[in-house]
């Protein structure tokens, strides 16, 4: 089965040790599972933008008061 050395400071592998521990895993599952986690997020945070952007109209629609129009540009208030 194929491994990998990774190569941490003092201070890194302590502060890895105690969230793996805080999880109650072992080091190397939790150092395992770490890359899983993000590819499973990074697939999360992608279906929500999508999702979101295809509600945008009805959500702006249903409440008015509450986001800037679809067409304005994000962060930028209106004068």
């Amino acid at each position: 089965m194929p491994s990998l050395n990774i190569t941490f400071t003092d201070e890194e592998l302590a502060a890895v040790r105690a969230a793996a521990a805080a999880e109650g895993k072992s080091l190397k599952q939790y150092v395992h599972d770490l890359p899983l986690r993000e590819q499973q997020r990074l697939q999360f945070v992608r279906y929500a933008v999508t999702w979101g952007e295809a509600h945008r109209a009805e959500f702006d629609e249903a409440f008015p008061d509450e986001a800037p129009p679809t067409g304005r540009a994000r962060g930028v208030e209106a004068a």
